[in-house]
């Protein structure tokens, strides 16, 4: 899946109403993935990984514990591509998130449910970039002094 198809895809599943949480997100993603073919759903986790992966970056989740900080980042991936990329190029953008404890935690199991639901069996997700809180190196890097 490409980019471009993983942001349409959330844009096509987000509904109309508010969704705090992200729970009818997350059900109308599985519901589309789980129609196959398999290689979506494999394509959707390898985006959202990604994307997640983006936003673990000290200037993001400095004050956050672990856990936090994820829920927080998949609540700005839930809110589509124009709001994700607003906060990548402006980091205060973030603290809306965190200081409302926007979260979306439904949208980290999408790929997993869509994938028991194709295959009848549980998934063992090994995606190439881990979404998991303070992961990116790089992100978390101490800045070197000039």
């Amino acid at each position: 899946m490409h980019e471009d198809a993983f942001w349409q895809l959330i844009d096509d599943c987000r509904p109309c109403a508010p969704d705090p949480d992200a729970e009818e997100l997350a059900a109308a993603l599985t519901a589309r993935l789980s129609a196959g073919p398999l290689a979506a759903v494999v394509g959707f986790a390898e985006q959202l990984s990604w994307a997640l992966y983006r936003l673990d970056r000290r200037e993001f989740g400095e004050r956050l514990s672990g856990d936090a900080f994820l829920y927080t980042r998949a609540a700005v991936v839930a809110d589509g591509r124009g709001p994700y990329e607003a906060v990548l190029r402006d980091p205060a953008r973030f603290g809306s998130y965190a200081a409302g404890l926007v979260w979306a935690e439904p949208l980290l199991y999408v790929p997993d449910a869509a994938y028991a639901r194709l295959t009848g069996e549980p998934w063992a997700r090994d995606t190439r970039y881990s979404y998991e809180s303070f992961s990116n190196a790089a992100g978390w890097a101490e800045a070197k002094p000039s």
